[in-house]
């Protein structure tokens, strides 16, 4: 009933989810990440009890591959069950229930992987694949989502459209990028104008905010404008 991507930046180490489905607010179940430790994407019969524990066997060490094993062990439900997950190096693991919806299934790759079922075919989560190891060139927010856009081309969820996510982390304990489009004709198309948004102010003030190395960040009103001057002019991978 959904289709995803799980990736890493090359460039950066960013880990990053993009999901898009016919179901209402698809960001509160689908994609979980842990700054450090990896990120967990559980879809079809979804089952949330998956991305938080996923993140705690990642988090200890745990590898792509045993991780997913461990998730699934502990899962009866695993037959009905998408999962995909990666680990802080950038390797994957998926998962494809043999009671999932058709069409379903996954690819792996470096540095990403893609799932999704109750699809139109597999061209889409094929055409995902492709978009995002093409799109070097763009930065990882836009690159994410040009990959689902390109998905959502080849047919998409066969159902239709309603809700998309993006989720970012970088190096800091909380996310670099949070965006939710819970309810809308063109999620994606939404997903790109917040995006856009974001580029806008929020990156930039995330940058000069409370950080690791800078629990304070810059509280003065006149450093702060320079700050997010000099941020908008070096741009924004």
């Amino acid at each position: 009933m959904t289709f995803s991507i799980v990736a890493r930046c090359e460039r950066t180490g960013r880990i990053g989810i993009a999901v898009a489905t016919r179901a209402f607010a698809v960001g509160a179940r689908v994609p979980h990440i842990r700054t450090g430790a990896g990120a967990v994407a559980t879809q079809a019969t979804t089952n949330q009890l998956l991305g938080p524990r996923g993140l705690d066997l990642l988090a200890s060490g745990v590898p792509a591959e045993a991780c997913l094993a461990a998730l699934l062990a502990t899962d009866p439900g695993r037959d009905h069950r998408q999962v995909h997950v990666m680990d802080r190096h950038g390797r994957s693991a998926a998962h494809t229930g043999l009671a999932c919806v058709p069409w379903c299934g996954h690819v792996t790759g470096r540095g990403f992987s893609v799932a999704g079922n109750m699809l139109a075919g597999e061209a889409v989560v094929r055409e995902t694949a492709r978009a995002f190891a093409d799109a070097t060139d763009i930065p990882f927010a836009r690159r994410l989502i040009a990959a689902l856009k390109a998905g959502e081309a080849a047919g998409g969820d066969k159902r239709g459209r309603q809700s998309a996510a993006l989720l970012i982390h970088d190096d800091e304990p909380h996310a670099a990028l949070d965006l939710r489009v819970d309810d809308h004709a063109d999620p994606l198309a939404e997903l790109s104008r917040l995006e856009a948004v974001a580029r806008d102010l929020f990156v930039h003030t995330r940058r000069i905010g409370a950080r690791r190395d800078d629990p304070a960040g810059l509280l003065d009103e006149a450093e702060r404008q320079a700050a997010i001057a000099r941020s908008r002019a070096e741009g924004y991978e």
